[in-house]
């Protein structure tokens, strides 16, 4: 997710500990390297970085002497390069003339490396970052000013992203805004700029925020805005923000859980762009192609995101796959494996112990070994062939909301690639999860009291929408406590129908195809006195048989799913607020199990 802060005064001065101070402030973003360049008044660049934590890497590169009249900050979250020295940010231009950093994803960095390094210029990474300054350097050569550089560099750079640069000979920073964060800071003698609040606050309250398309040029006593399109300059007041800290850190949300829910259109939107870059994908694509047998392994919520796949695949690509929890891959397969079969192995964090001794079995039989994982650098990222970033940034809540859909949003894609299909379908789905948030709540929040006094439940689903239903239980159970049982719609008659009572609550999730079936389902329940919850489509065959229905877009059945899972997300949500329960840090449970 990256985090960027940048900060001007008029002469050198003691920068250090101010930047350290906004470091920390955002590292609830998540990162993995950290770096700080002061720039000094005749122009001297004193840029000091690497892979690690603030504080350590701050100790080890004694960041509190640093001092200038400018200075940028970057926090990094690996997606281009792995975590290093080299890689972290921020970067220098060729000749070291310039210095720069971004926040975000130029889902193009590949090929821009490429032309660089074509055209003669210094790449010293494998970062994005550093082509940010790159596609600078390329028209500040040509004679444009900095101005008019940034102008032609913003058309060059794909991708969402915000970015930070100056030049040495130059007493401003230069910042522009592409789809990631970026707000201004106004201060008595200084201004600053960053991805969030939390840097900023300590050190002013007025503050101006800045849109997509536009350019903040930063001085130590005045600011000014132009339009990336035209240079037309741009009028914008200070506003004062009274947030609190945690607050900012939230970004107004009350909790983490439901920020990171309300992220999910952008992470998709991020993800589907990388994928459609990433030379990774086609390799991907051929190893699955010749492949004897796929496996799709995972854990928890990962294992719920293979079970999908492992439906899209079949449903798009007419390709068997075969989902299984980790551990019982070992004892299922792990005789029967070798060179001819693929696995995909899944993780949030890349450190899960059960599929990380998952990996271990299957490269002893010489299984190629593929991942989906969203911290680059982490050990199954180093153990994998090749691997694809699920591009969600730091995930602070518990319970796995953004990097569940993001997982579904990669094998759709993988599934779509393999069959030839043509992906602009799924370039929408981030605009659906965006309507679906905002047009569930209410819906939710409605069923919300029949649910109060209930400690048992079930989640059922059929087809595509079985693993969602399997999902919506985990989240239930992760963060209300409450004993919720996801399985298959078909199955309920055989055994749990028994525990049915008055009023007793069942969800149901469906696709329009399944209708037919699903209702089946509500009625075998409904007739024993049960109260039925369906998320569906807009029909009126579920409104005559369930008491309450929660509907969703059906712009195709596999996006549907993926859709699905946000309503069984809000209402686990607000379910535990309900009964007084943080949904960010449920009881008993880790983010990362690093443990058998």
């Amino acid at each position: 997710m990256c985090g960027i802060f940048g900060i001007v005064y008029k002469q050198d001065r003691l920068l250090g500990p101010t930047l350290i101070d906004a470091g920390l402030r955002l590292s609830y973003r998540g990162y993995d390297s950290v770096g700080i360049a002061t720039i000094l008044e005749n122009g001297v660049i004193d840029l000091r970085k690497d892979a690690g934590k603030v504080k350590s890497v701050a100790e080890k590169y004694n960041f509190k002497e640093m001092i200038g009249q400018r200075a940028i900050l970057q926090l990094r979250w690996a997606t281009f390069g792995e975590p290093s020295l080299v890689n972290s940010q921020p970067h220098l231009d060729s000749e070291g003339l310039m210095v720069g950093a971004h926040n975000g994803n130029v889902v193009n960095n590949v090929e821009l490396r490429e032309e660089f390094i074509s055209e003669g210029m210094t790449v010293r990474s494998m970062n994005d970052g550093e082509s940010c300054v790159h596609a600078v350097e390329r028209f500040t050569k040509k004679g444009f000013s900095m101005l008019e550089a940034i102008q032609k560099a913003y058309d060059v750079l794909k991708g969402d992203y915000a970015f930070v640069i100056t030049k040495a000979n130059d007493d401003k920073l230069y910042a522009f805004k592409k789809g990631s964060g970026l707000v201004a800071g106004i201060g008595d003698d200084f201004t600053c700029v960053s991805s969030d609040l939390p840097s900023i606050l300590p050190l002013t309250r007025n503050v101006v925020f800045m849109n997509d398309g536009e350019i903040i040029e930063l001085s130590a006593d005045h600011y000014k805005i132009f339009s990336v399109s035209d240079g037309t300059p741009i009028e914008r007041a200070v506003e004062i923000v009274e947030d609190t800290m945690e607050a900012a850190q939230k970004g107004g949300f009350e909790h983490f859980m439901l920020k990171e829910i309300h992220e999910q259109p952008k992470v998709a939107k991020e993800l589907i762009h990388l994928m459609n870059n990433s030379s990774a994908v086609e390799v991907t694509i051929e190893a699955l192609i010749n492949a004897r047998n796929i496996f799709f392994i995972g854990c928890g919520t990962s294992y719920n995101a293979c079970v999908t796949g492992s439906v899209y695949f079949n449903r798009i690509s007419g390709r068997t796959t075969i989902p299984v929890a980790a551990t019982q891959f070992i004892a299922q397969y792990n005789r029967s494996i070798g060179p001819e079969d693929v696995g995909i192995f899944v993780s949030q964090s890349g450190e899960t112990k059960d599929v990380l001794n998952a990996v271990e079995i299957a490269k002893q039989k010489g299984m190629k070994v593929y991942s989906l994982v969203n911290v680059v650098g982490s050990t199954l990222t180093k153990l994998s062939e090749r691997w694809l970033p699920l591009a969600c940034g730091y995930e602070i809540s518990v319970p796995a909301t953004k990097t569940f859909t993001n997982q579904l949003v990669a094998f759709l894609y993988l599934a779509y690639k393999m069959a030839k299909f043509d992906i602009s379908d799924l370039e929408k789905i981030p605009g659906y999860m965006q309507s679906t948030i905002d047009d569930t709540k209410d819906q939710v929040l409605d069923v919300l009291p029949y649910l109060e006094n209930w400690n048992d439940l079930y989640s059922l689903g059929y087809g595509v929408t079985f693993p969602i239903a399997l999902e919506g239980a985990l989240k239930l159970k992760e963060i209300t406590y409450a004993h919720c049982e996801g399985m298959l719609s078909t199955e309920f008659k055989h055994g749990p129908l028994a525990a049915v009572t008055l009023d007793y609550p069942i969800l149901f999730t469906t696709i329009e195809e399944d209708i037919s079936l699903i209702i089946s389902g509500i009625n075998e329940v409904t007739c024993r006195g049960a109260r039925a919850i369906v998320i569906g489509p807009e029909d009126n065959r579920l409104k005559s048989n369930a008491q309450h229905t929660i509907t969703i877009s059906q712009p195709t059945p596999e996006i549907a799913s993926i859709l699905s899972i946000v309503p069984l997300q809000l209402l686990s949500y607000y379910m535990s607020i309900q009964r007084g329960f943080d949904p960010d840090f449920p009881r008993n449970l880790s983010k990362t199990l690093t443990v058998d």
